[in-house]
């Protein structure tokens, strides 16, 4: 279902928007507002600069969220990519990612979501990963054992016998 939408039916609104404005302020300002939201998206990425986003992967790696100005630059960063991509409905998205209450909404609704996430995999017993955080949990016990079959028989392995 997502191909479907990403490939036909939002080129289709972005067309039928096109059109729209088109019939409404003319071709050629219409033509004039991408190319002006192009220069815009260049200049942003250009401002905000890709090595805001270093701190990202350090912090994944250490299983926290990146803080709000690196995810604010990161949405800013993704403006600058939606103004470059031509069409009249990802420039208004890029506008909205521009307005620093979007953004904070935006935000607090990904970490409400990734809490309710690790919630959901920490309180499962199916679940097999616990993430990079499990290594500073005081409440992980390490250690070897070694399985004893009915018969009273040994399986191969290292570690003290558990009974």
């Amino acid at each position: 279902m997502p191909f479907l939408f990403l490939f036909i039916v939002f080129p289709l609104l972005e067309l039928t928007a096109f059109v729209f404005a088109a019939h409404a302020i003319g071709l050629g300002a219409t033509l004039l507002v991408c190319v002006l939201n192009a220069v815009a998206g260049i200049a942003l990425i250009r401002h905000q600069s890709w090595q805001a986003l270093r701190p990202v992967g350090a912090d994944i790696r250490r299983g926290t969220l990146p803080p709000a100005e690196v995810f604010d630059r990161l949405c800013l960063i993704t403006a600058g990519v939606l103004f470059l991509i031509p069409g009249l409905i990802t420039d208004l998205i890029a506008l909205m990612l521009l307005i620093p209450a979007v953004r904070r909404r935006l935000r607090d609704r990904l970490e409400r979501s990734a809490r309710f996430e690790g919630a959901y995999y920490s309180s499962s017993e199916q679940a097999s990963w616990r993430g990079p955080a499990a290594a500073n949990d005081s409440s992980v016990i390490e250690g070897e054992y070694e399985r004893l079959d009915e018969g009273g028989k040994n399986s191969k392995g290292s570690g003290p016998k558990l009974r």
